[in-house]
């Protein structure tokens, strides 16, 4: 469910305290929002430099794009994705599989983020993976 601000913060900032050179901001059953994202990152970067955080978005409302996008406006530069969008949490019942890499991929490109990824083998990765689980890739990309 939702955490309050103020606890990520706090618990963000004690990570950071005691040497965490990482700490990665998770919407695990996919509900944020743009803007709850884009505060919460402004919120714990008060804290700990926003060099040291991480994005972790699951798509259950189809929200982790954009969500992606409005932190990335505020520096964050590290995100975590899943190729063809497989994964979840078997704690959040209801919740869908990580974001898309493919999707999120094609969302830098296009904003002139240069990621070293080939996109196109990216895709076929994806869908060899998601025909050995007899699955559609979970990539709007990947099926356009």
């Amino acid at each position: 469910g939702e955490v309050p601000v103020a606890d990520v913060v706090d618990l963000a900032a004690k990570m950071s305290e005691m040497g965490c050179y990482e700490i990665s901001l998770g919407d695990t059953i996919g509900i944020g929002t743009p803007l709850q994202a884009n505060k919460m990152v402004k919120a714990v970067s008060g804290k700990v430099p926003v060099s040291n955080l991480a994005l972790h978005f699951h798509d259950t409302r189809g929200q982790a794009l954009a969500n992606i996008y409005a932190c990335l406006e505020l520096g964050v530069s590290v995100i975590d994705a899943s190729v063809a969008g497989l994964g979840g949490c078997p704690y959040a019942q209801g919740a869908s599989g990580n974001v898309a890499t493919e999707d999120v991929v094609y969302m830098l490109h296009g904003m002139g983020i240069e990621t070293g990824v080939d996109l196109e083998k990216l895709i076929e990765t994806g869908h060899f993976i998601s025909d050995i689980f007899g699955r559609l890739p979970q990539s709007s990309v990947s099926l356009a």
